[in-house]
């Protein structure tokens, strides 16, 4: 199952590259733009939130930066960690892959039945809570 889940999961970003690619960006910058369109985090937030190492989500903001995507703002509440927010050119990358993300999902999803998808995602919503939980190793 782990490793069905690691190919899918490959086969994810591939389509997310292609997609991406007219705009300028890579599915990781996605990822990173996506969760900011909800309103301005930190990257540690982005990176707890989508189950991602701070470090990889660090290094994506950036290049983020860097490409005029993001903006920084100080944080009040830890001054080693701003905060991120979108700039109009990401706002503008992200409208522009709108179109294309739901004709991509679209079309995958008419290809597997909606009572499968409805139970895959309720099955990867639980398992995700289980491996989040501390073990002892």
């Amino acid at each position: 199952m782990i490793d069905a889940v690691f190919a899918c999961n490959g086969g994810f970003l591939a389509a997310g590259d292609a997609l991406t690619e007219p705009v300028g960006l890579t599915a990781a910058q996605w990822q990173v733009l996506g969760f900011l369109e909800d309103g301005p985090a930190t990257a540690a937030e982005v990176a707890r939130r989508r189950g991602l190492r701070r470090q990889s989500v660090q290094e994506t903001v950036n290049r983020l930066l860097r490409n005029g995507m993001l903006d920084r703002s100080p944080n009040p509440a830890d001054a080693r960690a701003p905060v991120l927010s979108l700039t109009r050119r990401a706002r503008a990358a992200l409208r522009q892959l709108g179109d294309a993300q739901v004709a991509w999902a679209e079309d995958v999803a008419a290809q597997v039945p909606q009572e499968d998808l409805e139970t895959t995602l309720r099955t990867l919503q639980r398992l995700r809570g289980v491996v989040a939980q501390p073990r002892l190793r």
